[in-house]
């Protein structure tokens, strides 16, 4: 392949760069394009442009491949654990035994929340949207850690990763306790990340709480594959926010707001949104797959496809099995996730699904495992939140240290040319 490209514009031709990553993609660098030929390239949600180079994730919709750092997420789903993946996310390599075990102890420093931060969560009303108050919460943290991180300085940036995974995760929690009207709970340094996510949620002074393993197991491998996913619309928002040298929890808190949308992170919510309305019109899943099949009705399966994944998502693939697992162990009996079992069958079936690919997502097995769990569809997005941050951190960071230039889109302007003001008494 040439490794330039030439645009021709009015007859005159013009020639680019192009550029090879290390899984043959091919960019076009057009960085110098408005400079040389006054033009500019207009691309609507961005789906053909590439904002950075990124060592992180390597994503390919068409075959179905997601990568961390160039490790296949089949593999770390399987072999590792939360906590290792987000040391490899955020900083390039995983961990050996001693650096993990470092990287667990120094985010237990973090985990104490400032006190008067229940000052903030109690002007919230109880049915508060818990994303809304989780994106209100980490801008907060802030005000109460407003020193600015030198991004030049390892233990100032080290401190900062570890800070944000420490305390992310107890605000998060309490967004649920505030909706259930229970006290905050506080972290517990003497078990891990994920069963601490457990207690936080679940445990009330009554009585003592334990986990159960296969649900933290599931969780644990939910957060994995949430971890990261390339630049998606929270994951480039919170570099083009980090980008103007705002800080990471700042950066964070914009990333939340991004997620939170019904096209993005809220898919999760929208798949058991679906469910219910299906179960209170009477719980005829066949009636809705015949529904979804037919062109001129409106109603559309959420959950099964993906906008990236051309194919499977090869993280439902995973997650299946984990769902399966939990329903299992708990054996829940929900009229709702019967449906979803219904419409999963006739989607992996069905031959209308299989030609076009619509295979359940990750969304709707995600959905599925936080309902057997008792937690309330609002706090869908949450979770998503949790798993999702050492991705943001690791963009963030990645940003910083390239330094990249501060964000700034171009526009096609179609708006009135110039015109003449009118005074009032004239319009």
């Amino acid at each position: 392949m040439s490794n330039t490209a030439i645009l021709e514009i009015d007859g005159k031709k013009y020639e680019f760069p192009v550029i090879i990553g290390t899984e043959n993609e091919v960019a076009i660098d057009i960085d110098k394009l408005r400079g040389t030929t006054g033009a500019i390239t207009l691309d609507p949600g961005f789906k053909n442009s590439g904002s950075c180079k990124s060592d992180i994730t390597f994503l390919d919709g068409e075959k179905g491949i997601l990568r961390y750092r160039g490790y296949a997420i089949e593999e770390l789903a399987e072999q590792s654990n939360f906590l290792e993946v987000s040391y490899l996310l955020i900083f390039g390599e995983l961990p050996t035994q001693a650096q993990l075990e470092k990287f667990e102890n120094d985010i237990r420093k973090y985990t104490l929340v400032n006190e008067e931060m229940k000052n903030i969560i109690d002007g919230f009303p109880k049915n508060a949207h818990p994303m809304g108050i989780l994106a209100s919460l980490t801008s907060a943290l802030t005000a109460f850690n407003p020193q600015q991180v030198n991004v030049g300085d390892d233990k100032q940036l080290y401190d900062a990763v570890c800070k944000a995974m420490g305390k992310f995760l107890v605000i998060a929690t309490w967004t649920f306790r505030k909706n259930m009207g229970y006290p905050l709970n506080y972290y517990d340094n003497t078990k891990g990340y994920v069963e601490n996510f457990m207690r936080l949620m679940f445990e009330l002074p009554t009585g003592p709480y334990k986990p159960n393993p296969t649900v933290v197991e599931a969780l644990d491998k939910l957060f994995i594959l949430h971890a990261d996913h390339e630049q998606n619309c929270s994951t480039s928002t919170v570099r083009i926010v980090g980008s103007s040298h705002a800080g990471l929890f700042a950066s964070i808190s914009a990333g939340v707001s991004a997620l939170w949308g019904p096209l993005h992170g809220g898919a999760n919510q929208a798949v058991l949104e679906m469910l219910e309305e299906i179960q209170a019109n009477g719980g005829d899943a066949e009636k809705y797959i015949a529904k979804a099949k037919d062109k001129d009705d409106p109603f559309r399966l959420m959950g099964f496809g993906h906008r990236v994944y051309k194919n499977f998502d090869p993280r439902a693939k995973i997650i299946k099995k984990a769902a399966d697992d939990v329903l299992a162990e708990l054996g829940v009996d929900d009229p709702v996730l019967s449906i979803a079992k219904k419409l999963e069958e006739a989607a992996l079936q069905d031959d209308y699904f299989k030609a076009r690919n619509l295979y359940p997502n990750v969304d709707f097995y995600s959905g599925i495992i936080y309902r057997a769990m008792g937690i309330p569809t609002e706090m869908f997005t949450v979770l998503f939140a949790i798993g999702r941050l050492p991705g943001w951190i690791a963009q963030w960071k990645e940003m910083r240290l390239n330094k990249e230039p501060i964000g700034r889109p171009r526009q096609v302007y179609t708006g009135s040319p110039l015109r003449p003001f009118v005074k009032q008494d004239q319009r």
